[in-house]
């Protein structure tokens, strides 16, 4: 298939999940840049914003196949990678897979659960297996997590470890509608539409593994040159440096800030980033990597904050 063509499709992607989820184009947009990336994404917002609706239309406007799990204090880690189940017919242990054997996992409130279990999903997102009884397992390809968060309740959750935040590509905020956008939610299901019958909504597949396996070469060899390199270094950097911050942007996180980059030019057209897909990816991709020190936090400065004001005072290259 011609790139045109592919890209075209990506495009065709937010029209199909628009069928079903209402004014989340931007969450929409940076789900597939990650899964152009082959990176990972964490979902933040309340209750009620259509996260797990969005992520099951966009697997099937994908062709892939979605699971769910929802997190508990209680759950194990073969509760999420499967484990050895013995079979009485046949006399012998055989294993039986978890629901991270999917393209698609939507981990459910990922705080709620031990450490144990979340390093676990950890080994999985990074390594892109798993190892159970001295055995690795490959996960299927393409492979994407997408973690939700709720905002506003802590009581019963479990910190992520910087490590593991480090590990998604991508923070994506969920707020809720506008009025409109409301309105229309209100409208469709009054007009009869059912959140768990995607195929009445009229959503249809428009891509398949293959195709997106060819557009995952295609925004692996846009170019970058070295000014736009050396300005993704500087935006990282600058972080570091505030005086707001405990701990900056790592190299990982600017490793992740040029790869979702060159994914946003390829789907915009463009052979080589520039200045403006960098800034345009630096709070979705950087966000969750400073750590704010705890006066600044009293204080009401957020990461965005600190991430608009370095965006102002690092040098644009020309």
């Amino acid at each position: 298939m011609p790139v045109t063509d592919l890209r075209e499709s990506f495009s065709r992607v937010r029209i199909e999940v628009g069928k079903a989820v209402v004014a989340q184009d931007a969450a929409v947009t940076g789900l597939l840049i990650s899964l152009l990336c082959g990176g990972h994404v964490l979902l933040e917002g309340v209750p009620g914003v259509a996260k797990t609706l969005l992520i099951r239309t966009l697997s099937r406007s994908l062709s892939l196949d979605s699971k769910r799990i929802q997190f508990t204090p209680d759950l194990m880690p073969g509760d999420v990678t499967g484990s050895l189940v013995y079979d009485a017919k046949r006399g012998e242990f055989g294993f039986r897979a978890g629901p991270v054997f999917t393209n698609i996992l939507l981990a459910d409130e990922i705080n709620r659960t031990p450490p144990k279990t979340q390093s676990a999903l950890l080994e999985a997102m990074e390594e892109r297996q798993v190892s159970v009884d001295g055995e690795t397992r490959l996960l299927p390809v393409p492979f994407m997590v997408a973690a939700t968060m709720n905002p506003i309740e802590y009581e019963g959750t479990y910190t992520l470890p910087e490590a593991q935040l480090d590990r998604f590509l991508m923070k994506l905020i969920l707020d809720l509608p506008e009025r409109a956008d409301e309105v229309e939610v209100l409208t469709r299901h009054a007009a009869g539409f059912n959140p768990r019958d995607l195929a009445a909504a009229g959503v249809t597949p428009v891509l398949d593994e293959k195709q997106i396996g060819l557009a995952q070469a295609a925004v692996a060899k846009v170019g970058a040159s070295e000014d736009v390199i050396g300005y993704a270094v500087d935006l990282a950097r600058g972080t570091r440096q505030s005086p707001s911050v405990k701990l900056g942007v790592s190299p990982r996180g600017t490793t992740g800030l040029l790869a979702a980059a060159k994914a946003w030019a390829w789907l915009n057209g463009f052979d080589a980033i520039t200045p403006d897909h960098i800034q345009a990816m630096a709070l979705p991709v950087l966000r969750h990597r400073i750590q704010l020190r705890p006066e600044a936090e009293l204080e009401g400065v957020s990461a965005d904050s600190i991430l608009r004001s370095v965006l102002q005072q690092v040098q644009v290259p020309i």
